[in-house]
């Protein structure tokens, strides 16, 4: 409830405000919203025309875009792509788009996931490339079984999402071995030995940007002669969020130190125009 007057005054939330959220309230975003729509006397409306806010997915902004003229909407669950964002305005939404996590709550704010800075009260700290945060949002301990939280002597803690602080804006690469694309998390351990059985070279799967969904699921191959085994062995096992989208040709994958596959640099190279990064149809 800390972050409740904050969440308020970021989006002009009211008495007099109307929120529509579509989602599973076992989603933390979606059951955030609905909660602080409660503490706030707004109404919880069944559909975009009755709403003056939404809390949405991107894949959901995408979908609706065409409803929510008017409408404040709060983007999360997923990276906001500017493209999207861009739509969105130019339509009458009013856009609002944050990066949080379970145990962190509320990271960073902004208009799109290119645009986020530590949301009111944070500090954010990144470290060899990992996201620290110190606030009094973050959780006290798992109910449970212990999950990916790490706290350090001086308060900071972290789940072991990448990214990179750069003049007060932060951008979040996601975890090493986690995507998520629409919505949904893909735990990239659980797909890579499925597509290694059938190829020669090596397979790495990452997460790519993508307008609609957040990111997509990405293919790396370093042999191109793998792409019809691979894409097979893919259609055989894989469905929905697991199966890839986009296939791509690297013949010498970037490491780390450590020698291994520096997948924060394979998504760059993904993204470079330098040739050395192949799209296979």
């Amino acid at each position: 409830m800390s972050s409740f007057g904050d969440v308020s005054s970021l989006t002009g939330l009211s008495t007099a405000s109307r929120v529509w959220v579509p989602g599973p309230l076992a989603s933390t975003m979606n059951l955030f919203a609905a909660v602080h729509a409660t503490w706030s006397g707004a109404a919880l409306v069944g559909g975009p025309g009755a709403a003056t806010h939404a809390h949405l997915t991107p894949a959901l902004l995408h979908r609706h875009l065409d409803d929510l003229a008017g409408v404040t909407v709060v983007v999360a669950g997923d990276r906001l792509s500017p493209g999207l964002c861009d739509r969105a305005v130019e339509s009458g939404v009013r856009v609002h788009h944050y990066y949080g996590a379970a145990e962190l709550s509320f990271v960073a704010w902004g208009s799109h996931a290119d645009d986020l800075r530590p949301f009111p009260g944070v500090t954010v700290a990144v470290r060899s490339g990992e996201v620290w945060v110190r606030s009094r949002f973050v959780c006290t301990r798992y109910d449970g079984p212990p999950g990916p939280l790490r706290r350090d002597v001086e308060g900071f803690c972290t789940v072991g999402d990448r990214g990179v602080l750069a003049d007060g804006r932060l951008t979040v690469l996601g975890r090493d071995d986690a995507v998520t694309t629409g919505g949904e998390t893909v735990t990239v351990s659980d797909v890579e030995p499925l597509l290694q059985v059938a190829a020669t070279g090596e397979v790495v799967v990452v997460g790519v940007a993508h307008d609609v969904l957040g990111q997509a699921l990405a293919v790396v191959l370093t042999s191109a002669s793998d792409l019809e085994p691979v894409r097979a062995a893919a259609r055989a096992s894989l469905a929905g969020a697991r199966r890839p989208r986009v296939w791509w040709q690297v013949p010498d994958l970037p490491v780390t130190s450590a020698g291994k596959v520096d997948r924060a640099a394979l998504v760059s190279l993904l993204s470079a125009a330098d040739g050395r990064a192949r799209r296979l149809v």
